[in-house]
């Protein structure tokens, strides 16, 4: 009976292990190729900032599409 319990121990942390896995490997430095390549990526992105008048619009349009909605109030009139 005992080796039993033994086995199911060993399978429980078999089960644990396999769980755990994914982060386990990722803390490990495995592949600095992989780190090269991301930092390269990274480099060669930048922010674009848009033109000022373009939030201006965007802001008209907005309080356009708002104003043309529905209240409840125009809804319970109809009735």
């Amino acid at each position: 009976m005992g080796w039993l319990w033994i086995g199911l121990l060993g399978l429980a942390l078999a089960v644990l292990v396999l769980a755990e896995w994914p982060r386990l490997v990722a803390g490990l430095p495995l592949d600095r190729r992989d780190e090269r390549r991301r930092r390269r990526r990274r480099a060669d992105l930048h922010v674009v900032t848009p033109p000022a008048d373009d939030s201006d619009d965007f802001a008209a349009s907005v309080e356009r599409d708002l104003a043309q909605l529905p209240t409840t109030q125009e809804r319970d009139r109809n009735r």
